[in-house]
């Protein structure tokens, strides 16, 4: 049998984190039945409004690792591991948006909260605002990581084939020291333990030692299926409530490429068919920006939700 690696039972792999008033803590390690879902999700505790945070695809609770830590004093912060991600049961069905959205509904229903603010980083953008158009009384305000604006009908010459090769799975093959090798390298300069802690939870060792996606390619394409076929466009027009979009500035060596230039034409279709909504681009930096650059995220969340 499969086992799981990088994270032990604590949640954050016998770590402590360190919050904006210098307080040592770990976050609770919690768990939620909904519909058909064993879902863990990791509390950060403190007094201020309550704030839901989604991950990306093939990625997990632990995203948030670096950039909730920094917003604690003044939000308390719950991140789920998503259907067919982390701990959270590996459903073979219910990677829609409707079944996602719900889903969250659940999750606020268990934890006893009838309204959040809610911000999703990368794919877990889209599931943010599909949560905000389907459940609006239950969104205060929006924040867009990096996400939620891919419309694969914008590409250049777009295809259901060329967009599917484009967000295919990504490549995780090896052995541990193999996959952390490589994203080491991706990573430069920013790599530190609490990355290659945090991307540890992404993934399992199969029984040949080899690394593997948590989140199976045959759930994986029913994600991207719902990203063709109900895209942006369709979800964005339905939100009320006020709306962020993070996108992450290309470094200098990308500003130029086609693949930059869709994404800004991205951004701006999205903030366009939002009713109100507003753009921050955070420059030269990755599409993990919580990675790279998590202080001035935090402080880009925390601006905004301040206005509520």
């Amino acid at each position: 049998p499969a086992k799981k690696a990088g994270i032990g039972k604590s949640g954050i792999g016998g770590g402590s984190l360190v919050d904006g008033r210098g307080d040592v803590f770990s976050p609770k390690e919690l768990w939620a039945n909904i519909g058909d879902l064993k879902m863990r999700y990791l509390d950060w505790g403190g007094d201020g409004q309550p704030l839901l945070a989604l991950h990306g695809l093939a990625s997990s609770a632990h995203w948030y690792d670096i950039v909730a830590p920094l917003l604690r004093d003044r939000y308390h912060i719950y991140a789920p591991d998503q259907r067919g991600h982390g701990q959270t049961t590996s459903a073979p069905d219910g990677y829609d948006w409707k079944t996602l959205s719900d889903d969250m509904v659940g999750l606020m229903d268990h934890i006893g909260l009838d309204q959040m603010a809610v911000m999703g980083h990368s794919w877990g953008g889209n599931v943010a605002t599909n949560l905000a158009a389907n459940a609006p009384d239950r969104v205060s305000r929006l924040i867009m990581i990096d996400g939620g604006f891919l419309d694969g009908r914008l590409f250049p010459g777009a295809t259901w084939e060329a967009f599917s090769h484009r967000v295919r799975p990504r490549d995780v093959t090896g052995n541990r020291e193999e996959f952390l090798g490589r994203l080491r390298n991706q990573l430069g300069v920013i790599w530190n333990e609490d990355i290659e802690r945090i991307v540890q939870t992404m993934v399992y060792e199969d029984e040949d030692g080899q690394i593997q996606d948590i989140l199976r390619p045959e759930n994986h394409a029913q994600t991207i299926r719902a990203m063709w076929d109900e895209p942006a466009s369709m979800t964005m027009p339905r939100i009320e409530c006020p709306t962020l979009i993070v996108p992450a500035g290309p470094t200098l060596e990308r500003a130029g490429t086609e693949f930059a230039q869709t994404r800004r034409r991205m951004v701006h279709a999205a903030e366009k068919g939002l009713k109100n909504g507003r753009v921050h681009w955070i420059s030269e930096t990755i599409h993990d920006i919580g990675y790279h650059k998590p202080q001035e995220l935090a402080q880009v969340i925390g601006d905004f939700l301040a206005e509520g």
